[in-house]
């Protein structure tokens, strides 16, 4: 099989990569893995970290396998047959709906920060949506220039942020553990490390070049890693766990770990850097998913993109999202628990390696195709820890535990929608 070697910059495909990764997750990360302490979150990040870069180089592989503009519809009918086609279809649709209203929630909170009380909440939704549109609608290589103004931004924001939230730290914050509570976090931590979604979009875009798109998968994934790392210290060195402005506090009131900020610090300056540093981050994440949900919906309803059709999959991306957050304002965390614990975790974490066995041992794609090695003991380990966060998933579903909290107020929405 010939892989062209042509076109696609690493550093443009791997800001795609980081702009998918760094997005709305990250805002929510210190609060949900606030109760588990600072050491254990940190193990947890490695870990996901580890397992989605796995998974993502088993997604490039199936990526190779596949036709040019091939997406996810297409590599699971050719895989797994028109039944796992369907799956997809339905998991798919629940993820880019739940995390895109979590996106649009999430982005008008923060505009009305940034512009003020005069500003009404359903106003900052429908602005901080259509001001996008025109990006995703112009194609890939339009979001993937203002990406790079968007990471840029993110970056300065969040460079002046660490300078500036240094001062404010207390260490005694970081000495608390609890290893039983941290793992109930894998929903939103699978949210916060999901980049699969863009990987067929940057291998059409760089040409198909495996070792480029393969540089820019770990460039692309190593940044997020570092900047939550980083982040994770900050926050939970300066706002406390329990008590006024506490991330216990945000975590019941469904709001980020910017809020918080305000109250703790009485810092306007540290408050409205976090503000710039959230809107970049969510932003970021927002074009790149959006641009990713088109192309997904492209490939499966088998649409080539005119004009007409792009003007169509773009309301199918940006309009169901939008009124839901509008209807239901307070959805952010709700909309993050569901998309992680559910839809991230099966089609990120366990459709890659069951499509891989599918390729390597049924198919027999040619060997030199592989990206991860290890085989199908390999496999096995990663098919078996989505297997481990799907059992805390559901058993913090029935649980009644204060982390599920978030999870049972999507539930009620999903009542009330039927």
């Amino acid at each position: 099989m010939r892989i062209s070697n042509s076109s696609g910059h690493v550093l443009g495909g791997a800001f795609l990569i980081a702009g998918t990764t760094i997005g709305v997750g990250m805002l929510a990360l210190p609060i949900v893995t606030a109760p588990g302490g600072f050491l254990p979150s940190v193990a947890l990040y490695l870990i996901c970290w580890l397992f989605m870069l796995c998974t993502g180089l088993l997604t490039l592989e199936i990526c190779i396998w596949m036709p040019k503009d091939a997406n996810f519809i297409t590599m699971s009918r050719i895989l797994l047959g028109r039944g796992g086609q369907f799956i997809v279809w339905i998991l798919y649709l629940f993820l880019f709906i739940t995390i895109m209203i979590a996106h649009v929630a999430g982005g008008g909170d923060i505009l009305v920060q940034i512009f003020g009380d005069w500003l009404p909440r359903w106003v900052a939704k429908i602005v901080y949506v259509g001001a996008f549109i025109p990006l995703v609608y112009f194609g890939t290589r339009t979001v993937d220039r203002f990406n790079i103004i968007l990471m840029t931004g993110l970056i300065l924001s969040y460079l002046l942020f660490v300078f500036v939230a240094a001062p404010h730290l207390e260490f005694k914050l970081l000495e608390r553990s609890d290893w039983s509570k941290v793992w109930y976090a894998l929903p939103v931590l699978f949210t916060a490390f999901s980049f699969q979604v863009i990987i067929p979009t940057v291998m059409n875009y760089m040409g198909r070049n495996v070792k480029k798109v393969r540089l820019a998968l770990f460039i692309g994934t190593l940044i997020p890693l570092v900047v939550y790392l980083v982040w994770q210290f900050l926050i939970l060195g300066i706002i406390p766990h329990e008590g006024p402005g506490s991330l216990q506090e945000a975590a019941q009131q469904g709001n980020n770990a910017v809020m918080p900020l305000k109250t703790v610090t009485q810092n306007p300056y540290l408050f409205g850097i976090g503000k710039a540093f959230a809107f970049f981050t969510l932003t970021a994440s927002y074009i790149a998913l959006s641009l990713a949900f088109l192309d997904f919906l492209a490939d499966g309803l088998k649409l080539t993109k005119t004009a007409t059709h792009k003007f169509w999959l773009c309301l199918i991306v940006f309009v169901p999202p939008t009124v839901i957050a509008l209807t239901y304002p307070h959805i952010f965390l709700s909309a993050l628990g569901y998309a992680g614990g559910f839809s991230c975790a099966i089609l990120f974490g366990l459709l890659p390696p069951i499509m891989t066995w599918v390729g390597r041992h049924v198919h027999h794609y040619h060997d030199d195709t592989r990206q991860l090695f290890g085989g199908k003991y390999f496999l096995t380990v990663l098919i078996l820890f989505i297997v481990f966060e799907l059992i805390i998933e559901i058993t913090d579903q029935f649980s009644g535990s204060q982390v599920g909290f978030y999870l049972r107020n999507f539930a009620q929405f999903t009542l009330t929608l039927s």
